[in-house]
């Protein structure tokens, strides 16, 4: 009688799964629908080596003046390790935004291990690229950081 039958077990798992802990400071927290953009923009940037990951690349990044777009993960723990994140990219102009998942942020930057936080750049690491390429690239970074923008004025 009181014993679950492997779908609903299966079912169970998933919700436990995405039961997300955020920080209390994940804010501007992006939509769903900014998630997905901002994440396909990740998967691309990835793709053409413009995408910096994990604290220590992108404080670097950010300190030596490079422009981006930092999307940060909700659910990091401690969070002493991302807090400075935040007021250093305001610094430096640079748009941020909170997504709730390292494991998202990280399958999205292409790697299997989870990511705090990937700052997307317009110029990659090494070499230059195509012009139909990086006009691509623009206009979805543009979009992106425009919704970023968007969302931080309504959030403050």
């Amino acid at each position: 009688m009181g014993s679950d039958t492997e779908a609903e077990k299966s079912i169970q798992k998933e919700k436990k799964k995405y039961a997300i802990t955020l920080a209390p400071i994940a804010k501007p927290l992006a939509g769903k629908k900014l998630q997905k953009r901002t994440f396909k923009l990740i998967q691309k940037a990835a793709g053409k080596k413009c995408l910096k990951r994990g604290v220590k690349e992108v404080v670097k990044s950010i300190r030596r003046n490079q422009k981006g777009l930092c999307v940060i993960a909700g659910n990091i723990s401690p969070i002493d390790v991302i807090t400075h994140l935040p007021i250093l990219c305001e610094e430096h102009g640079i748009p941020y935004v909170y997504v709730p998942s390292k494991e998202d942020l990280a399958q999205a930057g292409a790697t299997k291990r989870p990511t705090c936080c990937v700052l997307v750049m317009l110029k990659p690491a090494k070499g230059e690229l195509a012009v139909d390429e990086l006009e691509k690239l623009k206009t979805d970074y543009e979009q992106v950081s425009e919704d970023i923008k968007e969302l931080a004025s309504t959030v403050i």
